[in-house]
Protein backbone atom coordinates (compact mmCIF):
# COMPACT_ATOMS: atom_id res chain seq x y z
CA UNK A 1 0.00 0.00 0.00
CA UNK A 2 1.41 3.39 -1.06
CA UNK A 3 1.05 6.52 1.02
CA UNK A 4 0.89 9.76 -0.92
CA UNK A 5 3.26 12.57 0.00
CA UNK A 6 0.28 14.64 1.15
CA UNK A 7 -0.88 11.89 3.52
CA UNK A 8 2.69 11.49 4.78
CA UNK A 9 2.89 15.19 5.66
CA UNK A 10 -0.51 15.05 7.41
CA UNK A 11 0.61 12.03 9.42
CA UNK A 12 3.87 13.73 10.35
CA UNK A 13 2.00 16.85 11.51
CA UNK A 14 -0.28 14.66 13.61
CA UNK A 15 2.72 12.99 15.27
CA UNK A 16 4.38 16.34 15.94
CA UNK A 17 1.14 17.75 17.31
CA UNK A 18 0.72 14.74 19.59
CA UNK A 19 4.30 15.17 20.80
CA UNK A 20 3.73 18.86 21.56
CA UNK A 21 0.59 18.08 23.54
CA UNK A 22 2.59 15.64 25.68
CA UNK A 23 5.51 18.06 26.02
CA UNK A 24 4.96 19.27 29.56
CA UNK A 25 7.29 22.23 29.67
CA UNK A 26 9.38 24.84 27.90
CA UNK A 27 12.95 25.21 29.12
CA UNK A 28 14.87 28.45 28.61
CA UNK A 29 18.53 27.38 28.97
CA UNK A 30 20.68 30.11 30.51
CA UNK A 31 24.08 28.62 29.77
CA UNK A 32 26.24 29.39 26.74
CA UNK A 33 23.63 27.89 24.39
CA UNK A 34 21.23 30.78 25.01
CA UNK A 35 21.09 33.28 22.11
CA UNK A 36 19.65 36.13 24.19
CA UNK A 37 20.02 35.87 27.96
CA UNK A 38 18.53 39.31 28.58
CA UNK A 39 15.31 38.74 26.65
CA UNK A 40 14.92 35.38 28.40
CA UNK A 41 14.13 37.28 31.60
CA UNK A 42 11.49 39.14 29.62
CA UNK A 43 9.89 35.84 28.62
CA UNK A 44 9.85 34.72 32.26
CA UNK A 45 8.28 38.04 33.30
CA UNK A 46 5.74 37.87 30.45
CA UNK A 47 4.76 34.35 31.55
CA UNK A 48 4.20 35.56 35.12
CA UNK A 49 2.17 38.53 33.87
CA UNK A 50 -0.08 36.06 32.09
CA UNK A 51 -0.84 34.23 35.32
CA UNK A 52 1.48 31.24 34.92
CA UNK A 53 4.23 30.13 37.29
CA UNK A 54 7.90 29.87 36.34
CA UNK A 55 10.45 27.48 37.84
CA UNK A 56 13.85 29.09 38.34
CA UNK A 57 16.39 26.27 38.27
CA UNK A 58 19.24 27.66 40.35
CA UNK A 59 22.69 26.63 39.09
CA UNK A 60 21.15 24.36 36.45
CA UNK A 61 22.63 25.33 33.09
CA UNK A 62 23.37 28.88 34.21
CA UNK A 63 20.12 29.40 36.14
CA UNK A 64 17.56 28.26 33.57
CA UNK A 65 13.81 28.94 33.55
CA UNK A 66 11.12 26.32 33.00
CA UNK A 67 7.37 26.76 32.56
CA UNK A 68 4.41 24.66 31.47
CA UNK A 69 4.19 24.24 27.73
CA UNK A 70 1.97 26.77 26.02
CA UNK A 71 2.08 27.58 22.33
CA UNK A 72 1.81 31.30 23.09
CA UNK A 73 5.03 31.11 25.13
CA UNK A 74 6.76 29.19 22.36
CA UNK A 75 5.60 31.79 19.84
CA UNK A 76 6.84 34.60 22.08
CA UNK A 77 10.27 32.95 22.31
CA UNK A 78 10.44 32.81 18.51
CA UNK A 79 9.37 36.45 18.16
CA UNK A 80 11.93 37.68 20.68
CA UNK A 81 14.77 35.44 19.50
CA UNK A 82 15.10 33.50 22.74
CA UNK A 83 16.52 29.96 22.66
CA UNK A 84 14.17 27.36 24.14
CA UNK A 85 13.70 23.62 24.37
CA UNK A 86 10.39 21.76 24.40
CA UNK A 87 10.74 19.22 27.21
CA UNK A 88 8.60 16.10 27.68
CA UNK A 89 7.30 14.88 31.04
CA UNK A 90 10.05 12.32 31.58
CA UNK A 91 12.79 14.90 31.02
CA UNK A 92 11.04 17.42 33.31
CA UNK A 93 10.94 14.85 36.09
CA UNK A 94 14.61 14.07 35.49
CA UNK A 95 15.54 17.77 35.73
CA UNK A 96 13.54 18.28 38.93
CA UNK A 97 15.09 15.19 40.49
CA UNK A 98 18.55 16.43 39.56
CA UNK A 99 18.20 19.98 40.92
CA UNK A 100 16.50 18.92 44.16
CA UNK A 101 19.04 16.20 44.95
CA UNK A 102 20.53 17.14 48.37
CA UNK A 103 24.03 16.25 47.18
CA UNK A 104 24.19 18.90 44.41
CA UNK A 105 24.40 22.68 44.63
CA UNK A 106 21.16 23.33 42.77
CA UNK A 107 17.59 24.11 43.73
CA UNK A 108 14.19 24.96 42.28
CA UNK A 109 12.53 28.25 43.18
CA UNK A 110 8.95 28.93 42.11
CA UNK A 111 8.26 32.37 40.67
CA UNK A 112 4.58 33.06 41.23
CA UNK A 113 3.60 36.63 40.39
CA UNK A 114 5.14 39.42 38.31
CA UNK A 115 6.28 42.23 40.62
CA UNK A 116 4.90 45.73 40.17
CA UNK A 117 7.88 47.73 38.92
CA UNK A 118 8.89 51.36 39.47
CA UNK A 119 11.98 53.29 38.45
CA UNK A 120 12.88 56.46 40.35
CA UNK A 121 14.23 58.82 37.72
CA UNK A 122 13.75 62.48 36.67
CA UNK A 123 11.22 63.41 34.02
CA UNK A 124 13.71 65.86 32.50
CA UNK A 125 16.39 64.69 30.08
CA UNK A 126 19.92 64.33 31.47
CA UNK A 127 23.08 63.78 29.39
CA UNK A 128 23.51 60.19 30.54
CA UNK A 129 21.44 57.03 30.37
CA UNK A 130 20.49 54.44 32.95
CA UNK A 131 21.50 50.79 32.58
CA UNK A 132 18.40 49.50 34.36
CA UNK A 133 15.83 51.33 32.25
CA UNK A 134 17.75 50.33 29.12
CA UNK A 135 17.74 46.64 30.00
CA UNK A 136 14.09 46.70 31.12
CA UNK A 137 13.12 48.17 27.76
CA UNK A 138 15.31 45.69 25.89
CA UNK A 139 13.86 42.73 27.81
CA UNK A 140 10.35 44.19 27.33
CA UNK A 141 9.63 44.33 31.06
CA UNK A 142 7.08 47.07 31.90
CA UNK A 143 7.67 49.63 34.63
CA UNK A 144 6.35 52.99 35.86
CA UNK A 145 8.52 56.09 36.08
CA UNK A 146 8.23 57.96 39.38
CA UNK A 147 10.18 60.80 40.98
CA UNK A 148 10.13 63.05 44.04
CA UNK A 149 6.53 64.20 43.78
CA UNK A 150 5.14 60.68 43.44
CA UNK A 151 7.33 59.34 46.26
CA UNK A 152 6.39 62.12 48.68
CA UNK A 153 2.68 61.86 47.98
CA UNK A 154 2.83 58.20 49.03
CA UNK A 155 2.83 56.22 45.77
CA UNK A 156 5.56 53.71 46.73
CA UNK A 157 3.22 51.15 48.40
CA UNK A 158 1.69 50.56 44.95
CA UNK A 159 4.90 48.79 43.93
CA UNK A 160 6.90 45.70 44.88
CA UNK A 161 10.22 46.74 43.33
CA UNK A 162 11.98 50.09 43.07
CA UNK A 163 15.12 51.02 41.18
CA UNK A 164 17.07 54.14 42.05
CA UNK A 165 18.35 56.02 39.04
CA UNK A 166 21.88 57.45 39.27
CA UNK A 167 20.61 59.95 41.79
CA UNK A 168 22.29 62.16 44.38
CA UNK A 169 20.22 62.02 47.54
CA UNK A 170 22.55 64.46 49.34
CA UNK A 171 21.29 67.47 47.34
CA UNK A 172 24.68 68.29 45.79
CA UNK A 173 23.55 67.76 42.18
CA UNK A 174 25.80 64.71 41.75
CA UNK A 175 28.76 66.92 42.70
CA UNK A 176 28.93 68.04 39.09
CA UNK A 177 29.69 71.64 40.06
CA UNK A 178 32.50 71.69 37.50
CA UNK A 179 29.71 71.49 34.88
CA UNK A 180 27.87 74.51 36.30
CA UNK A 181 28.16 76.48 33.05
CA UNK A 182 26.50 73.69 31.05
CA UNK A 183 22.83 74.19 30.18
CA UNK A 184 21.82 70.71 31.39
CA UNK A 185 23.30 71.38 34.85
CA UNK A 186 21.61 74.78 35.19
CA UNK A 187 18.29 73.30 34.03
CA UNK A 188 18.53 70.46 36.53
CA UNK A 189 19.24 72.86 39.42
CA UNK A 190 16.30 75.03 38.37
CA UNK A 191 13.93 72.05 38.08
CA UNK A 192 15.02 70.56 41.43
CA UNK A 193 14.67 73.88 43.25
CA UNK A 194 11.24 74.47 41.75
CA UNK A 195 10.08 71.01 42.83
CA UNK A 196 11.43 71.51 46.36
CA UNK A 197 9.54 74.80 46.64
CA UNK A 198 6.35 73.23 45.26
CA UNK A 199 6.55 70.42 47.82
CA UNK A 200 7.20 72.80 50.74
CA UNK A 201 10.97 72.43 51.24
CA UNK A 202 13.38 75.37 51.51
CA UNK A 203 16.29 73.28 50.20
CA UNK A 204 16.70 70.53 47.62
CA UNK A 205 18.80 68.58 50.14
CA UNK A 206 15.86 68.48 52.57
CA UNK A 207 13.54 67.28 49.82
CA UNK A 208 15.97 64.53 48.81
CA UNK A 209 16.36 63.46 52.44
CA UNK A 210 12.58 63.15 52.77
CA UNK A 211 12.53 61.08 49.57
CA UNK A 212 15.30 58.82 50.90
CA UNK A 213 13.38 58.34 54.14
CA UNK A 214 10.22 57.38 52.22
CA UNK A 215 12.26 54.86 50.22
CA UNK A 216 13.76 53.54 53.47
CA UNK A 217 10.24 53.02 54.83
CA UNK A 218 9.14 51.36 51.57
CA UNK A 219 11.91 48.82 52.02
CA UNK A 220 11.22 48.43 55.73
CA UNK A 221 7.60 47.59 54.96
CA UNK A 222 8.55 44.74 52.62
CA UNK A 223 9.63 46.42 49.37
CA UNK A 224 12.58 45.39 47.19
CA UNK A 225 15.13 48.12 46.49
CA UNK A 226 17.76 47.98 43.75
CA UNK A 227 20.26 50.81 43.31
CA UNK A 228 23.26 51.39 41.06
CA UNK A 229 26.11 53.89 40.84
CA UNK A 230 25.58 57.00 43.03
CA UNK A 231 22.07 55.86 43.93
CA UNK A 232 23.82 53.52 46.39
CA UNK A 233 26.21 55.51 48.58
CA UNK A 234 24.37 58.85 48.39
CA UNK A 235 21.24 57.12 49.70
CA UNK A 236 23.12 55.95 52.81
CA UNK A 237 24.99 59.26 53.19
CA UNK A 238 21.72 61.22 53.11
CA UNK A 239 20.21 58.98 55.80
CA UNK A 240 23.32 59.29 57.97
CA UNK A 241 23.39 63.10 57.58
CA UNK A 242 19.72 63.66 58.44
CA UNK A 243 20.60 65.84 61.46
CA UNK A 244 23.30 68.00 59.89
CA UNK A 245 24.11 70.02 56.74
CA UNK A 246 26.76 68.57 54.41
CA UNK A 247 26.06 70.88 51.43
CA UNK A 248 28.27 73.89 50.77
CA UNK A 249 26.75 77.26 49.80
CA UNK A 250 26.87 76.74 46.01
CA UNK A 251 24.46 73.84 46.48
CA UNK A 252 21.99 75.16 49.04
CA UNK A 253 22.75 78.83 49.74
CA UNK A 254 24.52 78.47 53.09
CA UNK A 255 27.68 76.89 54.44
CA UNK A 256 27.95 73.26 55.44
CA UNK A 257 28.11 72.36 59.11
CA UNK A 258 31.84 72.29 60.00
CA UNK A 259 31.07 69.48 62.46
CA UNK A 260 29.00 67.45 59.99
CA UNK A 261 31.32 64.44 60.07
CA UNK A 262 30.94 63.96 63.81
CA UNK A 263 27.15 64.25 63.55
CA UNK A 264 26.68 61.38 61.09
CA UNK A 265 24.37 58.63 62.34
CA UNK A 266 25.66 55.32 60.97
CA UNK A 267 22.82 53.48 62.68
CA UNK A 268 20.45 54.97 60.09
CA UNK A 269 22.20 53.47 57.04
CA UNK A 270 21.57 50.28 55.09
CA UNK A 271 25.03 49.21 53.96
CA UNK A 272 27.86 51.48 55.10
CA UNK A 273 29.39 52.77 58.33
CA UNK A 274 32.38 54.77 59.66
CA UNK A 275 32.99 56.47 56.31
CA UNK A 276 34.51 59.92 55.87
CA UNK A 277 32.65 62.56 53.86
CA UNK A 278 34.33 64.32 50.93
CA UNK A 279 32.89 67.83 51.27
CA UNK A 280 35.06 69.46 48.61
CA UNK A 281 32.49 70.86 46.12
CA UNK A 282 34.96 70.46 43.24
CA UNK A 283 35.43 66.75 43.95
CA UNK A 284 33.25 64.19 42.17
CA UNK A 285 33.37 61.89 45.19
CA UNK A 286 30.87 61.93 48.06
CA UNK A 287 32.89 59.93 50.60
CA UNK A 288 35.57 57.29 50.91
CA UNK A 289 32.95 54.56 50.46
CA UNK A 290 33.64 54.83 46.73
CA UNK A 291 37.04 53.72 45.39
CA UNK A 292 36.89 55.37 41.94
CA UNK A 293 39.74 57.81 42.60
CA UNK A 294 41.88 55.62 44.85
CA UNK A 295 41.86 52.28 43.01
CA UNK A 296 44.91 51.33 40.95
CA UNK A 297 43.48 48.89 38.44
CA UNK A 298 43.99 49.09 34.71
CA UNK A 299 41.16 48.19 32.41
CA UNK A 300 42.74 44.94 31.22
CA UNK A 301 42.71 43.58 34.76
CA UNK A 302 39.42 45.06 35.92
CA UNK A 303 37.20 42.10 36.81
CA UNK A 304 35.14 41.06 39.81
CA UNK A 305 34.14 37.57 40.86
CA UNK A 306 30.71 36.37 41.95
CA UNK A 307 30.57 34.28 45.10
CA UNK A 308 29.39 30.70 44.81
CA UNK A 309 26.53 30.38 47.31
CA UNK A 310 24.68 27.27 48.42
CA UNK A 311 21.48 27.17 46.37
CA UNK A 312 19.65 25.19 49.04
CA UNK A 313 20.81 27.15 52.09
CA UNK A 314 21.58 30.64 50.76
CA UNK A 315 18.69 30.89 48.36
CA UNK A 316 18.50 34.70 48.10
CA UNK A 317 22.15 35.40 47.15
CA UNK A 318 22.03 32.33 44.90
CA UNK A 319 19.13 33.83 42.94
CA UNK A 320 20.85 37.20 42.72
CA UNK A 321 24.10 35.72 41.38
CA UNK A 322 22.70 33.35 38.73
CA UNK A 323 24.88 33.67 35.66
CA UNK A 324 26.63 31.81 32.86
CA UNK A 325 29.91 33.48 33.86
CA UNK A 326 31.22 33.97 37.40
CA UNK A 327 33.93 36.46 36.42
CA UNK A 328 32.38 39.78 35.37
CA UNK A 329 34.05 42.63 33.51
CA UNK A 330 34.51 45.70 35.69
CA UNK A 331 32.98 49.05 34.73
CA UNK A 332 33.25 52.51 36.21
CA UNK A 333 30.72 55.08 37.36
CA UNK A 334 30.25 58.11 39.56
CA UNK A 335 30.33 55.41 42.24
CA UNK A 336 32.37 52.50 40.88
CA UNK A 337 32.80 50.10 43.80
CA UNK A 338 32.63 50.03 47.59
CA UNK A 339 35.57 49.96 49.98
CA UNK A 340 34.98 46.79 51.98
CA UNK A 341 36.35 48.49 55.10
CA UNK A 342 33.17 50.56 55.37
CA UNK A 343 30.59 47.84 54.72
CA UNK A 344 28.48 46.94 57.74
CA UNK A 345 28.67 43.48 59.33
CA UNK A 346 25.77 41.35 58.17
CA UNK A 347 25.79 42.75 54.62
CA UNK A 348 26.26 39.97 52.06
CA UNK A 349 29.04 40.63 49.56
CA UNK A 350 28.03 38.85 46.35
CA UNK A 351 30.72 40.12 43.99
CA UNK A 352 34.16 41.53 44.76
CA UNK A 353 37.66 42.22 43.57
CA UNK A 354 39.50 40.75 46.52
CA UNK A 355 42.92 42.09 45.53
CA UNK A 356 41.53 45.64 45.61
CA UNK A 357 39.52 45.18 48.82
CA UNK A 358 36.48 46.39 46.89
CA UNK A 359 32.95 45.04 46.68
CA UNK A 360 30.88 45.56 43.53
CA UNK A 361 27.63 43.81 44.32
CA UNK A 362 26.12 43.63 47.82
CA UNK A 363 22.81 42.69 49.42
CA UNK A 364 21.04 43.02 52.73
CA UNK A 365 17.77 43.16 54.59
CA UNK A 366 16.03 46.16 56.11
CA UNK A 367 12.92 45.56 58.19
CA UNK A 368 10.63 43.30 56.18
CA UNK A 369 12.29 44.20 52.87
CA UNK A 370 15.53 43.63 51.03
CA UNK A 371 17.95 45.75 49.02
CA UNK A 372 20.79 45.28 46.52
CA UNK A 373 23.52 47.81 45.68
CA UNK A 374 25.51 47.41 42.44
CA UNK A 375 28.49 49.70 41.78
CA UNK A 376 29.20 51.27 38.39
CA UNK A 377 27.23 52.92 35.61
CA UNK A 378 26.91 50.58 32.62
CA UNK A 379 28.10 46.93 32.55
CA UNK A 380 28.97 47.16 28.85
CA UNK A 381 30.50 50.66 28.77
CA UNK A 382 33.71 50.72 30.79
CA UNK A 383 33.96 54.47 31.38
CA UNK A 384 30.72 56.13 30.38
CA UNK A 385 31.12 59.89 30.16
CA UNK A 386 28.60 62.72 30.36
CA UNK A 387 27.01 63.04 26.92
CA UNK A 388 28.14 59.63 25.65
CA UNK A 389 25.56 57.73 23.56
CA UNK A 390 23.61 54.91 25.24
CA UNK A 391 24.73 51.31 24.91
CA UNK A 392 23.00 49.30 22.18
CA UNK A 393 21.99 46.13 24.01
CA UNK A 394 21.34 44.35 20.71
CA UNK A 395 25.13 44.08 20.62
CA UNK A 396 25.28 42.57 24.13
CA UNK A 397 22.38 40.08 24.45
CA UNK A 398 24.49 37.73 26.61
CA UNK A 399 25.96 40.32 28.98
CA UNK A 400 26.80 38.72 32.37
CA UNK A 401 26.92 42.18 33.98
CA UNK A 402 23.41 43.06 32.82
CA UNK A 403 22.13 39.66 33.95
CA UNK A 404 22.81 40.68 37.55
CA UNK A 405 20.34 43.56 37.15
CA UNK A 406 17.66 41.24 35.80
CA UNK A 407 18.18 38.70 38.59
CA UNK A 408 17.00 41.46 40.91
CA UNK A 409 13.95 42.14 38.73
CA UNK A 410 12.68 38.55 39.08
CA UNK A 411 13.75 38.10 42.69
CA UNK A 412 10.55 39.59 44.23
CA UNK A 413 8.44 37.06 42.28
CA UNK A 414 9.93 34.15 44.23
CA UNK A 415 7.72 32.11 46.53
CA UNK A 416 8.95 32.63 50.06
CA UNK A 417 10.59 29.52 51.51
CA UNK A 418 10.77 28.67 55.18
CA UNK A 419 14.22 29.52 56.52
CA UNK A 420 16.38 26.43 56.95
CA UNK A 421 17.77 26.22 60.50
Amino acid sequence: MTISFKHYILALCFVLSAFASKAASILLPMDETQKDHLKSYGIAFWTLKNGEEVDWLLNYRGGSFMMKYDKSIEDECKIRGVSYEVVADAKVNQIITEVTDPSVNMDLVKLEKAPRMAVYAPKTSMPWDDAVTMVLKYAEIPYDLIYDEEVLRGDLPKYDWLHLHHEDFTGQYSKFYTYRFEAWYANDVKAQEAMAKKLGFDKVSKMKLAVAQHIRDFCGNGGFLFAMCSGTDTFDIALAAANTDICESMFDGDAADPNAQSKLDFGATFAFQNFQLDMNPLSHRFSNIDVTFTRQVDRANDFFTLFDFSAKWDVVPSMLTQNHDKVIKGFMGLTTAFNERYIKPGVTIMGEMKTGNEARYIHGEYGKGQWTFYGGHDPEDYQHGVGDPPTDLKLHPNSPGYRLILNNVLFPAAKKKKQKT
